[in-house]
């Protein structure tokens, strides 16, 4: 039995009440599916502005009428710190994933950015603090990592960012670790390295590779791969991702409070094979895709060129086991794409 398998299990006998910042998002709404299908009480606490009703829909449609009645929302903003008390009420986990994502966003607009990364995220913090919760984890990011240019990613050797939003991701640890140090309170950061999934958004400006370009291709659309293709990501499926959220929350390991860890594979893949992993995938559904290819611009600015995870520390203290490669995530979740994105 993983170590996950064995809390999961606790879980189902020994119900908690947890807080989903971001709920009605990406990761929030996965976090939250996983949360009330173990039979634990949620509050989720979303404003909607990247996060969507639908998510939340869908969840309900993939949970038992009586796991949804666990379910609380509440519709506020972490900039607002009688929010953020609200949700935090009575508390014993807290899952914080509300921020604006995007590093080209945050190059745009930094105050917005940092509105919503850093004074909502001190805004929690107090609140979880003053609530006595057993544990508050965030969603920290691979951007921390900056312009380091050692592989893989260790925890302990960051560079100078390259963005807005990697300050504000930075000054997140930064805070939870004055937090752990003057109050005792307990946190945990997850340095997540492009997270991919069902209920991922392919739309806007800002949508991440793998869901843009399914839709893309599913349309006949022009593909775009910034630069020569050969920058290289370490893609997480999300499967993984819950599974080291509540390891983190939950973790027993006397060393595992007041750390940050890499939420990834370990794995490195370009972008070039990445266009070719989902064209695959694809084709056979969508017969123009049999020999489409991508179209090649200029680098973003703010993007490192390669990134890749050492995930050896949450294995250690965590006891993560990465459930899906790539690979493995793509063919999961290609079935829910298609089927989302045909259905618009």
């Amino acid at each position: 039995m993983t170590k996950y398998q064995e809390i999961t299990a606790k879980l189902m006998q020994q119900p908690a009440n947890w807080v989903v910042t971001g709920v009605a998002g990406f990761i929030g709404s996965n976090l939250l599916e996983t949360l009330l299908k173990l039979n634990q009480k949620v509050v989720g606490l979303d404003n909607f502005s990247t996060g969507h009703h639908h998510n939340l829909e869908q969840v309900k449609a993939l949970v038992t009428p009586a796991q949804w009645q666990n379910f609380r929302l509440i519709e506020g903003d972490i900039r607002n710190l009688e929010h953020c008390q609200a949700a935090c009420a009575g508390a014993d986990y807290i899952l914080h994933e509300a921020a604006l994502g995007s590093v080209p966003r945050s190059l745009e607009d930094p105050i917005l950015t940092n509105a919503n990364n850093i004074s909502g995220f001190l805004n929690m913090l107090v609140a979880a603090r003053d609530a006595g919760v057993k544990r508050f984890v965030y969603a920290a990011s691979s951007s921390t990592y900056g312009d380091h240019p050692g592989l893989p990613k260790v925890e302990d050797l960051i560079g100078k960012p390259l963005s807005p939003y990697a300050v504000t991701k930075y000054v997140n640890e930064l805070y939870a670790d004055v937090f752990a140090r003057s109050y005792g309170f307990k946190c945990i950061g997850l340095r997540y390295f492009n997270i991919f999934g069902q209920r991922q958004d392919p739309e806007g400006a800002y949508a991440a590779v793998i869901p843009k370009w399914i839709s893309s291709m599913i349309k006949n659309e022009p593909v775009y791969i910034n630069g020569d293709g050969e920058t290289s990501r370490d893609f997480c499926y999300i499967d993984n991702t819950v599974q080291i959220n509540l390891l983190a929350a939950v973790a027993e390991h006397p060393d595992a409070a007041n750390q940050v860890y890499n939420v990834a594979v370990g794995e490195r893949t370009s972008l070039n094979q990445l266009y070719e992993m989902i064209r695959e995938r694809l084709a056979g559904q969508f017969p123009h895709l049999q020999k489409a290819s991508p179209i090649h611009r200029d680098f973003r600015a703010g993007d490192v060129r390669h990134s890749l995870a050492d995930i050896s520390k949450a294995q250690t203290l965590l006891g993560y086991e990465p459930s899906h490669t790539i690979a493995q995530g793509l063919t999961t979740a290609m079935d829910w794409y298609v089927n989302d994105l045909t259905m618009e």
